[in-house]
Formats: structure tokens, C-alpha cells, sequence
């Protein structure tokens, strides 16, 4: 292979750092030199040729622009990768422009980090030239960038030979090669973001850029700039020109995820610039045609929120041309052994211990709920290996929602029959779904308040009032789960 004999510089002034970046590409089978200073890499780009280098924005003697800036004067063939603490939207832009091929934020993810390195040593996309669009812009702000997928294994990523998964498969083949947009729903976990990604790779832009977009994530005052772009002093702050959403999918996919989460003056300009394809970045009174197909993807009941007056009619429609909806996976139980060694074999590759998953446990996830469908069983299975309990053993941990169905179940009472203290009831009931919301969303309060439509405030309240942990490691109310013991 020709990533076995790639050569790749290393160029970190924290020695700790250095070697972690030095092993962990060593251990993938390249030759790596490293260098702590500006002075000691332009050394090391004299005596030879790289492959890819890696280096930090911030040095002692200058920055890593700088490097990147020879590199492109010189018309040297080494594909770059900035990496900072200090990441910035500014700074992201500029290294992309000055010919960078992917910039990544410290701390640095090394699963993240060994995919990019692959994919600039295997030549996988192109260094732009300064000044033109580039994919890697989408890894600004609140958007990613991934690497490109072939149709096959962005159809593999969704695990799953059930009949409801089949179906999902063929519609996403069926409908790839399309413009028209694509609306996506399903509740939380079910795996919307990888169905886009297979839409994107199986289609004729695959090889263009992809850029996924949280709406959600994004404070409204900065919507309009993130999307269409803003020129310099444009608004209080901009100190530089900022690329857009739309310019930086130009050619590709934009996928905007949790678009029901937009308020409704930004719908009303997506909506524009749906239907007219161009938008108008901030500062400026030109218009740019962008040529860019829009999938979304929403856990809300979109239909429903027309009707409140919460989502926009007519953008509801442009959106929802092709539907995919996806099955939660108590509906697909039977995917669920290929599902869970599917999971095992990735929090394998993070540093976990490989593991099996033995027939009885296997059985005893059949049975529980799963109300967070595949995001709730990862971390079920990664909780397992990181605290060093046994697979095969029956049982899952007691602190999950599965764990505390079985003790919301010993509250519940017969049709026929009125529960003795009914407050004790009705706060039992309530903890427990709160806690399943907590869970669900990673513990992340205004995320969780949002899903069970109460406010922040209302959240908070209801978590203090009820002694509700607000992190996974604090210890949960005990359960009646008799599968409790085998992990305890």
C-alpha cells in the first residue's frame, strides 16, 4: 500500500503532543520526522521531500501559515494539515485558502486524526488553490467535513438487513441521483446524518463537497452570516470575509440537520434562497447563484408544526419533496446482533478491549426498550468496556434508561387499581422520563428540555426538585432491573 511507506512531518513546539502525533502514525506503518520549531521544519523541507505535513498554527519562532505559505510558493507537493487550539472560523478559512488540506481543532481526536492523514496521503480530494471554494471549509464553524465515501460503504454504515432497513437502502439509491430535496425523520439516535451521507455518496456529487450543518447549534444573531456569508464589517466583529454554508457546498450537498429547530425569520430566507438558488452574503448587495442540493433532517413532527405555526408552510413543502423516514430500532429488533458487534468493532478501534457479545445478552437487548435507539445502545456497550464489565455477563448498567423502564414498571399499577400515594406516583413517572430525555441527549439539559418541548428554566426546576443526576457517572435511584447484579 502506498500509505505504508507515506513520509509525514510533524511540526509541534509541545514535545507531549509531538510524540502522541509521532506513535500514533507510526503504529499505521508511516516514516515520521517531527520538528518543535519554524527553524527546525524549514530544515527538515530542505533535506527532503514529504508527503503530508501536520502543523501547529502557533510556534515559538512564527506560525504554520507561514510554512503553508512556502509550500504553495514553492509548489511543493506535500498536502498540509493545520492543527490549534486556537481554532477560529478566520483562522480555518485562511489556512484552507492558503491550499491547506484539512484543518482540525486541539484536542485533537486521534480517530478523527488518523482518517484525515489517510485520506491526504492517499490523495483523496485536492488542495485548492488560494482563493477558490474548497470542501474543507465546511469543517468552519458549525459545519464538518468527512471523507469521501464510496456509494458501497456509506450504504454498509447503515447496519442492518431488517425489511425496514432494506427499504431505506432502496430509497436512498432510488432517489440519490435526483436534485430534488430530501427530507429525513426519525427520532433521535436512529442514524439520519449517516442516510444523508449515503444520499451524498451515492449520488454525482459525491466527489464534490459535503457540508452538514447543526441549526440547532447555531445562536440566531449569527444564522444569516453562517449561511449566505458575510463580507468585512459587515457586522460589529468581522474582521475578515466569512464563506457561507451555501458557497462552501457549492457543487455538493448541504445537509441541515434539526432544520426544525430555525427560527421562523431565518426560514423565510432559506426559503429565498431555496427557490431562487443564489444568496447574498452580508455587506453586499450581489446575489451568487449556488448550485447545492439541500437534505434535511428533523426529529420533530414537522407536519404538526405547520399546523402550531411553529414551521413554515410553503419551505415545509420545498424540503419535503422525497421523505425518508427512518425506523426507531425497536422496530427493526432483529438487526440488533449486527447492530451491537457493528458498534463493538468501532469502540474497539478508539482503544477499547475487542469483545463479543455473548447470546444472552444479546437476548436480554432484545427485551429492553431502547427508547435512544442506536446512540442509546453505543453507550450502553461503550460504558460497558470503558468501566470493565463483562459482555457476556447478563445484565447492562443500572444508571441507563433501559434499567430504570424495569423500575418505572414496579410503580405502574393495575388498570383496576389507584396507586396509594399519588404524588409519589406522579414524581416517579416524571423522573423517569426526564431521565431518559437526560440520557438520550447526551446529559445536555437544554437539548433534553427541547425534545420534551419545557423550557431550560422549567428543566432545571424540575431536576432539582426531583434530586435528577445531570451527568452519567452520579449515582442514579436504585432499580428493581434484575439484570442489575451481573455488571454491579
Amino acid at each position: 500500500m502506498v500509505t505504508s511507506f507515506a513520509t509525514i512531518l510533524v511540526v509541534d513546539d509541545e514535545p507531549d503532543l509531538r510524540t502522541l502525533y509521532e506513535l500514533t502514525l507510526l503504529r499505521e506503518g508511516y516514516r515520521v520526522e517531527t520538528a518543535g520549531t519554524l527553524a527546525e521544519a524549514r530544515a527538515q523541507l530542505q533535506l527532503c521531500r514529504f508527503d503530508v505535513l501536520i502543523t501547529d498554527m502557533r510556534l515559538p519562532d512564527g506560525s504554520g501559515m507561514e510554512l503553508l505559505r512556502e509550500l504553495r510558493d514553492q509548489r511543493r507537493r506535500e498536502r498540509t494539515i493545520v492543527m490549534t487550539a486556537y481554532g477560529s472560523a478566520e483562522n480555518a478559512v485562511e489556512a484552507l485558502r492558503c491550499g491547506a488540506f484539512d484543518y482540525l481543532t486541539k484536542p485533537v481526536d486521534l480517530k478523527q486524526f488518523r482518517t484525515v492523514v489517510a485520506s491526504a496521503v492517499q490523495g483523496e480530494g485536492s488542495v485548492p488553490k488560494p482563493g477558490s471554494p474548497a470542501s474543507g471549509l465546511a469543517a468552519v464553524a458549525h459545519s464538518k467535513t468527512v471523507d469521501i465515501l464510496s456509494a458501497s460503504t456509506a450504504l454498509e454504515r447503515l447496519v442492518g438487513e431488517s425489511q425496514a432497513m432494506r427499504q431505506v437502502k432502496q430509497r436512498i439509491q432510488k432517489v440519490a441521483q435526483s436534485m430534488a430535496p430530501v427530507l429525513i425523520t426519525g427520532e433521535s439516535g436512529t442514524g439520519k446524518e449517516l442516510v444523508a451521507r449515503a444520499l451524498h455518496a451515492c449520488s454525482h456529487r459525491a466527489q464534490a463537497p459535503w457540508v452538514a450543518v447543526n441549526c440547532g447549534a447555531i445562536p440566531e444573531h449569527l444564522l444569516e452570516a453562517e449561511f449566505f456569508g458575510a463580507r468585512k464589517g459587515a457586522y460589529t466583529g468581522a474582521t475578515a470575509d466569512r464563506t457561507g454554508f451555501f458557497a462552501a457546498a457549492r457543487g455538493g450537498t448541504l445537509f441541515l440537520d434539526e432544520i426544525g429547530e430555525l427560527p421562523l425569520s431565518m426560514q423565510a430566507k432559506l426559503l429565498r434562497a431555496i427557490q431562487e438558488r443564489s444568496v447574498r452574503a452580508l455587506g453586499t448587495t450581489q446575489e451568487e447563484p449556488v448550485d447545492v442540493r439541500i437534505v434535511s433532517a428533523t426529529h420533530r413532527d414537522l407536519a404538526a408544526a405547520v399546523q402550531s405555526g411553529e414551521f413554515r408552510q410553503d419551505l415545509y413543502y420545498r424540503l419535503n419533496v422525497i421523505d425518508i423516514p427512518l425506523p426507531p430500532l425497536r422496530e427493526r429488533r432483529e438487526d440488533l446482533p449486527a447492530l451491537c458487534n457493528a458498534l463493538l468493532q468501532r469502540i474497539a478501534g478508539e482503544g477499547a478491549q475487542p469483545a463479543m457479545l455473548s447470546p444472552q445478552l444479546t437476548e436480554q437487548l432484545q427485551g429492553l426498550p431502547l427508547l435512544g435507539n442506536v446512540r442509546e445502545l453505543e453507550n450502553l456497550l461503550h460504558r460497558a468496556l470503558a468501566l470493565g464489565e463483562e459482555l457476556a455477563m447478563d445484565g447492562v448498567p443500572t444508571d441507563s434508561p433501559c434499567a430504570q423502564d424495569t423500575s418505572a414498571a414496579s410503580m405502574l399499577v393495575a388498570p383496576d387499581e389507584l396507586p396509594h400515594d399519588l404524588q409519589a406516583w406522579l414524581d416517579q413517572q416524571e423522573r423517569h422520563i426526564l431521565t431518559r430525555a437526560l440520557h438520550a441527549c447526551g446529559y445536555n439539559r437544554t437539548a433534553a428540555a427541547a425534545r420534551l418541548g419545557i423550557s431550560l428554566r422549567q428543566m432545571r426546576y424540575r431536576i432539582e426538585r426531583l434530586n435528577i443526576p445531570v451527568c452519567p457517572e452520579e449515582p442514579l435511584a436504585v432499580s428493581d432491573n434484575p439484570l442489575h447484579d451481573a455488571l454491579h
